[in-house]
């Protein structure tokens, strides 16, 4: 007798379980095969080794009870359902973030390095302001590229560069919206929560679905999903933690709203918002080695080649221009917020 007959027995539903079959349950466990086999007539098993009574297991005492694969299969057949009206929606909206991407990257490929490196310090000097970075940066891009893993290094700063971008020019209204209305944080709270918890691999199984690998989009959409979250945060949080007081002063000289959020709280908040900023560009960063998986370019593709072929050298320099150019991102853009909150420890 199967561990949940009694359950559906009491239930009312044995009719129910005998389905097309006519047979309560078909199956006969480990259990009572040994018991079988030494001549006895049926386990009772103990409170010790009672099962969890999970779909699988209810399945076995009622054939007619679905099995948890049942319910993952109907799961992607909703999804297969539903996969060409979204595309014919999301390819048109989509497609100037692989028409960016794939620009960005030809023009980070295509420019010689001795334009592309002096560009990049002079940005990281205007920046940072500090002679002291800009050595270190000259230093860390003349040894990757010492290396002959220059162009990857490009790609991956093209695909950090247009994602990170993108990030900020949708996060900073968001977080603003949601800092002026405790309704829309409250609806949005719940959505950042499963963006920022969700594993970096799952970002990337509906998109497999949706669109080609082929397409930059795929991996633009899922570095920007998991990249976001910081900078839409730390703007809420920011422009929330402004005085009290200060808003009441901009009221009483007569500010509109327009006036005080342009002019009074989104500098007050620029130390929370730059770090926001920062955030995510590490998060992109590490999402585009994760991204490697579906045809991002850049060091990623040679980490991944390290795995797949096993070659240690490949692997090891490859993950150490990734530290390296996270070194970079991180120490550059710390510098420029210590130029919007001069207290900020580095």
């Amino acid at each position: 007798m199967s561990t949940f007959e009694p359950f559906f027995a009491a239930l009312g539903l044995t009719e129910w379980c005998k389905g097309e079959t006519g047979q309560v349950s078909n199956l006969t466990s480990l259990a009572d095969l040994a018991a079988k086999a030494k001549g006895e007539d049926e386990v009772i098993l103990s409170i010790w080794d009672f099962p969890f009574p999970s779909m699988d297991a209810l399945h076995a005492s009622c054939p007619a009870f679905p099995k948890s694969r049942e319910l993952s299969r109907g799961i992607e057949n909703v999804f297969l359902d539903i996969k060409d009206n979204l595309s014919l929606v999301l390819d048109p909206l989509t497609q100037p973030l692989s028409w960016l991407l794939q620009g960005t990257l030809w023009l980070f490929e295509t420019t010689p390095w001795w334009m592309m490196i002096p560009l990049l310090l002079a940005l990281v000097m205007l920046v940072g302001r500090s002679r002291m970075l800009v050595g270190f940066v000259a230093v860390c891009l003349f040894g990757i590229a010492f290396v002959d893993y220059y162009t990857f290094a490009a790609q991956t700063l093209a695909v950090i560069f247009v994602c990170s971008i993108l990030c900020v020019i949708v996060g900073v209204p968001v977080g603003i919206a949601m800092s002026r209305s405790d309704r829309l944080e409250r609806a949005l709270i719940p959505i950042l929560d499963m963006l920022q918890t969700l594993p970096a691999f799952v970002y990337l199984i509906p998109l497999i679905f949706l669109f080609s690998v082929t397409e930059p989009k795929l991996y633009g959409i899922a570095i920007i999903l998991y990249a976001i979250v910081p900078v839409i945060r730390l703007t809420d949080l920011g422009i929330r933690l402004v005085d009290v007081e200060v808003i009441e002063a901009a009221t009483a000289y007569g500010l509109t709203e327009r006036q005080k959020l342009t002019k009074v709280q989104i500098p007050l908040a620029l130390p929370n918002i730059m770090a926001g900023i920062n955030q995510t560009i590490m998060m992109s960063l590490s999402m585009v080695v994760i991204a490697s998986l579906v045809s991002a370019p850049g060091l990623g593709v040679l980490v991944l080649r390290g795995i797949r072929n096993l070659e240690l050298g490949v692997g090891l320099l490859s993950g150490l221009g990734i530290v390296v150019l996270a070194i970079v991102l991180d120490r550059t853009t710390k510098l420029a917020l210590t130029r919007f909150s001069p207290d900020q420890n580095q």
